[in-house]
């Protein structure tokens, strides 16, 4: 049978026009800042933004008569995987009509490090980039954390259970059966936490150092886990009281949002409860207390200096997050090496941040001490267990091969860039810094560097990382694979 049929081709293309059109009014929402900081290419934003609408709209009038199509679980996933990369392509029009960026590819690249919530940038002189640029440069951040996928299932009520194995796939670990029964209403409830903290951090920067429009970016890129900066020396270049709320946002973005909702629904303490979410606590504390030790008595920092950059460093790393304080790559190397195992473990499932999650990382560790027990008690039936509850063989066994596949990428794409004669240390930082979707890692990719200098052919290897790393691996492999486009 013809592979053609085996996707809704014209459900998928009305929900890429309505992704578009989205997309076409939040670039107008950076209309204010163009007007009031208007410079030589103050087109490129309204004209990117008209463009992307009417695109939208072509494409919802072509498929109006697929409107009350449903979706199957194939359509669902194809629909996760392409979506990426259909707005960043529409998304990329702002920065390279601006001329921030000197070829498609770069502007491609910086796109879809947004939408991804990578953070990985290739623009060398930050501050030089037009602050509507920048504005919408944080802005894919945001609509790449968590939004696009809550207004994909928001506008598309006819999608049913589709709608939410799509949601399923992009929110990994959410506990949808213990949450309100209506899809929409679990949705709108998710989406007005995700609101309301980026409105509380960015007021809360306001009352610090920074002006209106670096606390609004800041913000975007903090609750996304995105980590873009609209100063080349990061969250660095800021107060400590900046530094601090910025600590504490990334923290609460690394969080399970389902947990979160429960517990501000129920009035209960949910998420204590979690097994996940008390690791990902125990893990930031004792860790950021033990590089703090170091800083304070090894490096001179002075005692508010040497916890406030080590919690920072941890949690940033943690969270996939990116942003910096300090050029962490300047101190003792086992520290800095510490914060690159971290990039690979990540922060809870259903969060906003990317790595495996501490969700596997805990069947990984609790299936690797039970495996020697059954090597001294080879007859004992001893089940992995996470927040109680026994995980199935078929569970624990999807959980390690996605580990494996995961780190079996990594180890690929260091030796690919490895290939292009870059060095050893950029190649790993590049590779786990793109997969992990951390944008910041180590070498040339580290505090303050950028990755404009990577020829073409490594910048486009980097993006399916980036890609691999949003799509959580196995959707976008399946994607790939013969027996998906079989009945």
């Amino acid at each position: 049978m013809n592979w053609k049929t085996k996707i809704n081709h014209p459900l998928v293309l009305r929900i890429e026009g309505q992704l578009l059109i989205i997309e076409g009014l939040f670039m107008l929402t950076t209309l204010p800042v163009t007007y009031l900081h208007h410079g030589l290419y103050a087109f490129s934003m309204p004209f990117s933004a008209l463009i992307t609408l009417l695109t939208g709209v072509i494409l919802l009038i072509a498929t109006r008569k697929h409107k009350d199509d449903k979706t199957s679980s194939r359509d669902g996933v194809y629909i996760v995987c392409i979506s990426w990369l259909v707005i960043s392509l529409f998304g990329a029009m702002p920065f390279l009509l601006s001329k921030s960026v000197p070829n498609f590819t770069d502007g491609f690249f910086e796109a879809l490090s947004g939408f991804t919530t990578t953070g990985a940038t290739i623009l060398p002189h930050i501050e030089a980039v037009p602050k509507d640029i920048l504005l919408w440069r944080s802005m894919t951040q945001w609509i790449g954390g968590l939004a696009i996928i809550v207004f994909t299932i928001a506008i598309l009520p006819y999608l049913g259970m589709s709608g939410m194995q799509l949601f399923v796939a992009e929110i990994n670990g959410l506990n949808y059966d213990k949450l309100h029964p209506r899809i929409m209403h679990t949705v709108w409830r998710i989406w007005a936490i995700y609101l309301f903290f980026t409105l509380l951090e960015t007021l809360l920067l306001y009352w610090g150092d920074m002006d209106f429009y670096d606390a609004l970016c800041h913000s975007l890129a903090t609750i996304s886990s995105g980590g873009f900066s609209t100063r080349s020396g990061s969250i660095g270049e800021f107060s400590n009281y900046s530094q601090v709320v910025v600590s504490i946002f990334m923290a609460l973005s690394g969080c399970n949002f389902s947990l979160l909702l429960l517990s501000l629904s129920w009035r209960s303490f949910a998420i204590l409860k979690n097994q996940e979410f008390r690791t990902f606590l125990l893990y930031t504390v004792f860790i950021s207390a033990g590089i703090g030790l170091v800083l304070l008595f090894g490096c001179g920092r002075s005692l508010g200096s040497a916890c406030r950059e080590s919690f920072f460093s941890v949690i940033s790393a943690f969270t996939t997050t990116g942003f910096f304080v300090s050029k962490y790559t300047l101190w003792p190397s086992f520290l800095w090496v510490i914060l690159f195992l971290l990039m690979f473990i990540g922060a809870c499932s259903g969060s906003t941040s990317g790595g495996v999650k501490i969700f596997r990382h805990l069947i990984f560790v609790k299936n690797s001490m039970l495996e020697l027990k059954r090597i001294i008690h080879p007859n004992a039936v001893v089940p992995v267990k996470v927040n109680g509850k026994s995980i199935s063989s078929s569970g624990v066994y999807k959980n390690m091969t996605f580990i494996f596949i995961y780190f079996l990428v990594f180890i690929v794409g260091t030796v690919v860039l490895l290939s292009f004669g870059i060095d050893f240390e950029t190649s790993i930082g590049a590779s786990v810094a793109t997969l992990s979707n951390v944008g910041t890692g180590i070498g040339q990719v580290g505090p303050e560097g950028s990755y404009v200098a990577f020829p073409i052919a490594v910048k486009w290897v980097l993006m399916l990382f980036m890609l691999l790393g949003r799509v959580e691996l196995f959707s976008l492999i399946t994607l790939l694979s013969r027996s998906f486009w079989k009945n």
